[in-house]
């Protein structure tokens, strides 16, 4: 015979052992915040995790939002939520697989993205590893995107959308994710815009309702990038060449074609004689297109921009005016080893053409335009000239809201 206090405990037993446990990375930010509360609202048995990938100091800007404070609010969150929290070093693995590879690419006359590599090679690989060993089903994020699934062929296919915040959407540094590592994901948040994701804080009395968003390179935070670089790069002095529009106005007259593509889709080939010699710099390696701060050279009208860097010769490429000419190019090239379909069965062959919207920056509007597979990789070309292509930058393309692909910018 059962008490009513024995089914009770069978009942809840039964709900327990049917939750589903996420692991929600906890960082001391309002939308980590929200979203761990809004899972266990959803009847999730929700572990926090914070991730410590960064201990130095040299380059930073300000001392504020240190990993030890963060730290502390994230406790206060998950105290406040009332789920365990957990504390885990990953600074290892974060030195080898991102800020390594962001000096090895500067040194290269490339600039990374840190945010995009740190998805791909710390929260959603080693990050995921940690949560597993709480016998996880997912891991959780405060992105600003959405996730869903449809079958196709017999097969469970994981479909990387925009966030519902078109302002806020992050789905871009989540570009180079896997169908395996999508599976593993959550996005409590997506759906929201941010002022709802503020007001859901501020109800709930958590402590980051008021707290600012983090700013700079993914748990590094605001630095002095110059300072930063200067860790293991070495300053070194050479010339900054002014390239007049008129010179650069000549890349204009290469006609769209099939046989012009690699000639459209690379920087320009500028050399030292297309220009004259206005100054000098520490080193081209500190140096990105399209940057227009760190040149300290006067006496123009309009500021000067990098066009392009050359870290060979170790010389900075500058144009005067934000229309210039050389700021400017019709598409670009990811190579074959470089490109990466996250919905691999929207994959194409050498030879096939297709039309998408492309997107080259964060936050950028998307583009239209068409990718041609060729033998050695993928073409774009723009409906309409892009500003500021960077080498080393990732280019991710999309049908309507969903995120089919990604590659690093040659």
């Amino acid at each position: 015979m059962l008490f009513i206090s024995d089914v009770f405990f069978l009942l809840l037993s039964c709900i327990i052992f049917d939750m589903k446990r996420v692991v929600t990375g906890l960082s001391g930010g309002v939308d980590s915040s929200v979203a761990a509360y809004l899972l266990k609202q959803q009847g999730y048995d929700v572990v926090a995790l914070f991730m410590v990938n960064w201990h130095e100091r040299v380059g930073a800007v300000t001392s504020e939002c240190t990993w030890e404070e963060d730290a502390l609010i994230a406790r206060m969150v998950a105290k406040k939520l009332d789920i365990p929290f957990h504390i885990v070093d990953l600074s290892k693995d974060y030195k080898k697989r991102v800020v390594d590879y962001m000096f090895a690419e500067y040194q290269a006359g490339r600039t990374p993205n840190p945010d995009v590599l740190c998805n791909r090679e710390i929260k959603f690989d080693i990050f995921l590893e940690e949560a597993l060993k709480f016998d996880a089903e997912f891991v959780a994020t405060g992105h600003y995107c959405r996730k869903d699934e449809i079958i196709k062929n017999g097969e469970t296919i994981y479909r990387l959308l925009a966030g519902k915040d078109r302002n806020k959407d992050q789905s871009y540094f989540l570009c180079q994710l896997n169908q395996l590592q999508l599976s593993k994901a959550m996005f409590p948040i997506g759906h929201l815009l941010k002022p709802e994701v503020r007001r859901i804080a501020k109800e709930q009395n958590l402590p980051t309702a008021e707290r600012k968003d983090s700013q700079g390179i993914c748990f590094i935070g605001k630095v002095d990038l110059p300072t930063f670089l200067q860790q293991q790069l070495e300053p070194k002095t050479g010339n900054v060449i002014e390239i007049p529009a008129k010179f650069s106005e000549k890349k204009k007259h290469i006609e769209i074609s099939e046989d012009n593509y690699s000639r459209l889709c690379f920087p320009f080939p500028y050399k030292p004689w297309n220009g004259k010699i206005i100054g000098e710099h520490q080193g081209a390696h500190f140096y990105t297109v399209g940057q227009r701060k760190g040149l300290n050279i006067g006496g123009y009208k309009d500021p000067l921009f990098v066009l392009g860097i050359d870290v060979n010769r170790n010389i900075v490429y500058v144009g005067e005016g934000k229309e210039h000419p050389g700021l400017y190019r019709p598409g670009l090239f990811v190579s074959k080893k470089n490109i990466h379909w996250l919905r691999t069965d929207f994959q194409m062959k050498t030879g096939e053409k297709r039309e998408f919207d492309i997107r080259i920056r964060y936050r950028q509007p998307l583009e239209k335009g068409t990718i041609h597979i060729k033998e050695d990789g993928a073409y774009f070309i723009f409906q309409n000239e892009q500003r500021g292509i960077t080498s080393g930058q990732f280019a991710a393309w999309y049908q309507g809201e969903e995120l089919i692909g990604s590659g690093v910018i040659a």
